[in-house]
Parts: structure tokens; sequence; C-alpha cells
């Protein structure tokens, strides 16, 4: 769950080779100047990891949801709080360095509209993560089937306006964090991954009972897609991309720097190690 700005295992873009009337092939062009045109293979690793993340963030957090409901809870709440938590900060710690580890439409879009995020792979992301979490869903429910499966979504359990307003809330603080650990290099970035691990634990602990503690969009989606079960999905479309931006722009906003404004816009690595490798 992080910004991911360039190659982040230090290969920026790849190479295209034209050859016409016999002349030598210019030279080689480089990611910014060809990526609006070319899908590299750097590109389509980051994609992979983003569906491959999304996909292991979604099958442990709902089989623990669905394991609790048909295991007489064996697994209890605070256990799958637990689960959620330690999912995304292994997810983040294991491929954080190559796709930013977002693994979130609303993290995705909340860092392009503060420009650390390219809005022209934005669709490529938010697909590649709605189709990580769909495959995940749809394998829980081939291997729950029958008496066992049990719809792993989420669905508010009060009004709509309450399960919105709170997603809002657990979004923006979601974002908030990842904001100060991912763009900010002052932060400790090698403990990013347990920050961002334990307040997805928190949010869970406290909101999972009302909203469902979603926070996430393709979270909401995978499951509703493979059960057909629709109601209520709009607040966990509305609820965490509104929060994310959110709390996006008021970490910047309350961010104190002496470094001029070019500086501060530049995007930063979500773990350090990654800058050393030239994702900063």
């Amino acid at each position: 769950m992080a910004e991911r700005a360039g190659g982040a295992n230090g290969n920026h873009g790849g190479v295209a080779v034209h050859i016409k009337d016999g002349l030598p092939p210019p030279p080689p062009r480089t990611s910014q100047e060809g990526s609006g045109c070319f899908v590299t293979v750097p590109f389509l690793q980051k994609l992979i990891a983003e569906v491959l993340g999304t996909y292991f963030l979604i099958f442990a957090g709902c089989a623990a949801v669905v394991v609790n409901s048909d295991e007489n809870k064996v697994v209890t709440f605070p256990g799958i709080a637990i689960v959620w938590g330690l999912v995304v900060m292994v997810m983040v710690y294991s491929v954080g360095h190559i796709s930013g580890a977002h693994f979130n439409p609303a993290v995705t879009i909340a860092f392009a509209s503060c420009k650390r995020f390219p809005w022209k792979e934005v669709p490529a992301y938010v697909s590649a993560q709605v189709l990580g979490s769909t495959l995940a869903s749809g394998t829980l429910r081939l291997i729950f089937s029958g008496k066992q499966d049990h719809f792993a979504g989420t669905l508010p359990s009060g009004s709509d306006v309450q399960s919105l307003v709170l997603e809002f809330i657990i979004t923006f603080y979601l974002m908030f964090v990842i904001s100060g650990v991912a763009t900010d290099n002052r932060a400790i970035g090698e403990l990013a991954g347990l920050a961002v691990g334990s307040t997805v634990l928190l949010n869970v602990m406290f909101a999972g009972p009302i909203s469902g503690a979603s926070m996430n969009p393709a979270r909401s989606l995978g499951p509703a897609i493979v059960s057909s079960h629709y109601r209520g999905l709009w607040i966990y479309m509305v609820g965490p991309i509104s929060g994310a931006i959110a709390g996006a722009w008021v970490y910047n906003i309350i961010r104190f720097t002496d470094k001029p404004l070019r500086e501060i816009t530049k995007s930063a690595s979500f773990l350090k190690s990654s800058g050393r490798n030239g994702s900063a």
C-alpha cells in the first residue's frame, strides 16, 4: 500500500527496436519517452505483483471470515482482525519494492490525485487489484462450497449512512498513515509494513462489526462479483475512495519541510531500501 514511481527494481522501462528501410535502429527510448506507447516488461511485473498481492490479501482475510463462520467461531473476531493486519504487513514487505504494494484501488487513486502516481497507470492497477480479489473470492467459493459457503463480503450492519461515514473515516486514517510512511523520507521506511498492517488491524477491530471495515473497494467487489451479492456495494466504493483521497491530501497539507516545492512533489519509495534500488 504505497506509492511507486518508475521501476522499483531499478529497471525503468523496455527497449523498442524498429528496423525500417535498412536504416539503423534509433537509440533506445527511456521509460518516460516510451511508456505511453508500449507496455514494458517491468510494468507487467508490477501488475502481476498487484494481482498476486491482492489475491493473497483477500484469500487470507476472507478465509478467516469463512472459517470463523463455519467452524463455531474458532478464529474469533480478534483473530480475524489479526489475520487482516498480518497479511497486509507480509505482502507489503514481499512486493512493496516491486509494485508499491497498493492492493487497493482507493490507495492508487489517492496517490494519483496527489500526483504521486501516474494517472495513465491507474486503470491497469485497479483492474489488477479487482482481478486478484475476484480470483481469491472464487477460490474460496470452490474450497468452501455447499453448507460451508458463506458470504465473505462486506455488508452494513446498521444504516447505510453510518457505514459510509465509518468507511470514510477509517480509510482516511489508513491513507494518512500510508502517506506518512510512504511519501515522507523522514519516516522510518523499514517499519512501513508494520505501521500499515497495524492500522488495518486497529480499524478492523472497531469498525468490523459495523461496516465490515473494508477500506478497499476491491476487497468488497471481489466477493460481491463471485456471490452476485451487490447490496450496499456503493458504500464500499464511495467511502474508501473519498476517504483515501482526503487522507492523502490532508497529510500533504500538514507536511512540514524546508525543501523547495519540486523536491516535495517528487515521489518517494515505500521502503528506504527501494529508494536505493532506483524507485524513488
